[in-house]
């Protein structure tokens, strides 16, 4: 890449050079529309015929088709306006999702989508339909976007606003190399995340295995005994220490309230607030069959919804904060709560203590949980470098988009 020195033009809050042209959508697209909700009713679902796309179905830049629908050719017929070409462009209009857009690719060309989500057809030899993808999801298309809601609430776009929208122009080669090289870092990007993928299956198979005793690590051996949590945990009910940090418990484990980004909710009074410790492992009173439990790494309170248990000698936390989260391990937990419907149930230490189980000594719990701390971290690292190539390629994005940067085009 290489910085421009050509003049410049305004373009929405931001500049462009003074070679690129701007132009509304309207005279760009062959096509700027959507598909039509039958009359009388909604669709009947297909396991096999026309591919039918849904506003879930478009993601940020690629497509998500693991729960695609299907429609059958009657239907597909009076859809016929809404026939997904190769290389259309898919904008979502309505809902939690607009703004999000895709391009088509070879398995769904031949299908339909439906009122939610527009279809965009560009003429070619003006406009390169990834290009244009690009744009609507950098930052200056997504503000452009914002600007044609009601309020700033993302409450819906029109076809006519879609067709006014001012699109930047870059000379055709240059559209192209700026497309490919965003490409390239969707590639890396989508890489990355199959092998996101396939570790957490893996993490899966070895919890399902490991934690069951199908599969035993090498040097263990000999029979799992049956025991009741109650010989493994006691309860831990201290209160009266206010002077101590106030925690939460989420899907990300134990941490600090001020690192929440859910509004702090706590009473003022803190006294009823309950003492946990490094080691101890918290869980939600109520929720403890939908697994809300996790090992705390830190001493802090929390509130006096949740349930407070410290392993004892024979018992490796860590391999308990796994096996909590088993299908085995929370139908159990959801079997032994009290109360008469899911809303209210409650799994108290009483009722925790008393549920069963077959397990291992405490030297191969600790093997065990040791192997699934360790795909844990693999899995954290390959998301943290997801994270990173999304931000590199979110800084390029702005870069090219907006001809900061010019790439050299031979």
């Amino acid at each position: 890449m290489k910085s421009t020195n050509n003049t410049t033009k305004p373009f929405y809050n931001t500049t462009i050079p003074g070679d690129w042209e701007v132009s509304p959508l309207y005279l760009l697209a062959e096509k700027v529309g959507s598909g039509i909700t039958p009359k009388g009713g909604g669709l009947v679902y297909k396991k096999e015929g026309r591919p039918f796309l849904r506003s879930q179905n478009i993601g940020w830049g690629s497509l998500i088709l693991d729960d695609v629908v299907f429609i059958d050719e009657e239907t597909h017929k009076s859809f016929k306006n809404t026939e997904i070409q190769e290389e259309d462009v898919f904008l979502n209009i309505t809902g939690a999702s607009i703004g999000r857009s895709s391009v088509s690719n070879n398995s769904i060309i031949g299908g339909n989508v439906n009122q939610h989500v527009c279809i965009i057809r560009t003429k070619k030899s003006v406009l390169i339909p990834t290009f244009l993808n690009s744009f609507l999801l950098s930052t200056v298309g997504q503000n452009l976007i914002d600007s044609f809601q009601a309020g700033g609430n993302r409450q819906g776009l029109n076809f006519e606003q879609i067709k006014s929208f001012k699109i930047p122009l870059p000379p055709l080669p240059e559209q192209r190399a700026i497309a490919h090289v965003l490409g390239l870092m969707d590639s890396a990007i989508n890489q990355n995340n199959q092998l996101i993928a396939q570790k957490e299956l893996r993490k899966k198979w070895l919890m399902q295995n490991l934690l069951t005793g199908k599969k035993r690590l090498k040097g263990y051996g000999g029979e799992w005994k049956e025991y009741n949590l109650g010989e493994m945990f006691k309860e831990r009910n201290e209160s009266k220490y206010c002077d101590l940090p106030l925690l939460s418990l989420g899907a990300n484990g134990i941490y600090p309230q001020s690192d929440s980004i859910k509004k702090d909710s706590s009473n003022e009074d803190k006294s009823k607030y309950k003492r946990i410790c490094q080691g101890d492992i918290g869980y939600n009173t109520m929720r403890m069959w939908q697994g809300r439990s996790a090992l705390s790494s830190l001493e802090g309170i929390v509130s006096p919804a949740y349930t407070i248990v410290i392993p004892k000698r024979n018992a490796d936390s860590l391999f308990f904060s796994y096996l909590f989260k088993t299908p085995k391990l929370t139908n159990l937990f959801w079997s032994n709560s009290q109360g008469l419907v899911d809303d209210t149930l409650n799994c108290k230490f009483k009722d925790f203590s008393i549920i069963k189980g077959h397990l291992p000594e405490k030297e191969e719990q600790t093997a065990i949980a040791q192997v699934l701390q360790a795909a844990d971290k693999e899995i954290q690292l390959l998301k943290a470098k997801s994270d990173k190539l999304r931000e590199q390629k979110k800084g390029i994005m702005q870069v090219l988009l907006t001809g900061k940067k010019r790439l050299k085009i031979n």
